[in-house]
């Protein structure tokens, strides 16, 4: 089994696994930061942004297309990861049943290049499209769409900017 090695980024993985690695490996994905549900950000911004060693500049952004509000977390290490707190708009909003089940994390966002030729991976690995492309209001206007793993992990992938 041979190991691919630091430089190529993957390190210590067998390649015969890059074959079946999913929808990740197309269009260079990176990680852009952790979606957590919360029923109400405001009441628990503060301590959350505490509790992770982060920044919160107060913004709260309003999506109707996504029925959610969200705030994003910066964190003091850049080394470590960006969180989004998530709350629904409004009882119809895709987290509200989430909400009903638990409070965590809900999804695990990627940013990438090409969003179709990553959502056609995603489909040739029996990944399930949960939402199609549509831009988002926390994004400027970048699309973003929604899939589901075979193991249940939801991703949302956040098309890169063009430069």
């Amino acid at each position: 089994m041979e190991l691919l090695k630091e430089s190529d980024g993957r390190l210590g993985c067998p390649s015969s696994l890059i074959e079946s690695a999913g929808p990740l490996l197309t269009g260079r994905a990176t990680l852009h930061h952790l979606g957590v549900v919360v029923a109400s950000i405001a009441p628990v911004a503060e301590k959350f942004a505490a509790s992770i060693s982060a920044c919160w500049d107060g913004q709260i952004i309003h999506d109707p297309l996504q029925q959610v509000r969200v705030a994003f977390f910066k964190p003091f290490d850049k080394r470590n990861p960006v969180f989004e707190l998530v709350e629904p708009a409004s009882e119809a909003s895709p987290v509200t049943n989430f909400l009903t089940k638990r409070v965590g994390l809900h999804h695990i966002c990627y940013e990438i290049d090409g969003l179709e030729s990553v959502l056609e991976a995603a489909r040739a690995t029996d990944f399930f499209i949960v939402s199609t492309p549509k831009p988002a209001m926390a994004f400027g206007g970048r699309r973003i769409a929604w899939v589901c793993s075979k193991s249940r992990l939801l991703m949302e992938f956040l098309e890169r900017e063009r430069k």
